[in-house]
């Protein structure tokens, strides 16, 4: 992320949840950097004529987490959590409104090319949006992962920080995530 410490983010969000606005102020620049990386990450590779941005999904995911009420943060893993959400949602919503909702035919996905694959087919997105959902279903820190990871775009250290889990653990979650994933999406 940056140099900013998790400490640091940590006492921002609880202040801004007790109501300190120069707390949201030290606070939004930080996670306004972070998501301008995520953003631009998943968008570079869009079709000149893509009608997403990465300003307007900056500022989208931007206003969706200031836009709520002193929200109860927990930690920053949890607001990190959020944060991933939005952007999942964002994205997702905006593949469906373009008319992407139907899966692509059985067609394989390799999640380890997660960026390249939500940048070539909306249809994809939706389709990981859906298999994510029936895993956190039975398996919510595998689901958690994927989506830090490839929603939020945190390294597997990051990832490691952020849920208190080894960076061993992400490793073997992830593939285990990998695999189901990519044999639910195959799925006709």
């Amino acid at each position: 992320m940056d140099s900013t410490s998790p400490r640091e983010i940590t006492q921002w969000l609880q202040d801004w949840r007790n109501g300190d606005s120069a707390a949201l102020d030290q606070l939004m620049p930080v996670v306004y950097r972070e998501l301008r990386k995520i953003a631009k990450g998943y968008l570079k590779g869009e079709r000149p004529d893509h009608t997403l941005q990465t300003t307007a999904l900056i500022h989208e995911a931007y206003l969706r987490l200031i836009g709520q009420d002193f929200p109860e943060w927990q930690s920053r893993a949890h607001f990190f959590g959020i944060s991933a959400q939005l952007m999942r949602q964002i994205l997702v919503e905006h593949a469906r409104s373009h008319g992407a909702a139907k899966r692509s035919g059985g067609q394989k996905i390799e999640l380890d090319e997660a960026a390249t694959f939500v940048q070539n087919d909306a249809a994809d997105l939706v389709a990981l949006d859906d298999a994510l959902t029936t895993l956190a279903g039975f398996d919510a820190r595998k689901s958690r992962i994927v989506e830090l990871r490839y929603f939020g775009g945190l390294s597997v250290d990051e990832t490691a920080t952020v849920l208190e889990i080894s960076v061993a653990t992400v490793g073997r979650e992830m593939r285990l995530a990998q695999a189901w994933l990519q044999r639910e999406m195959s799925k006709s």
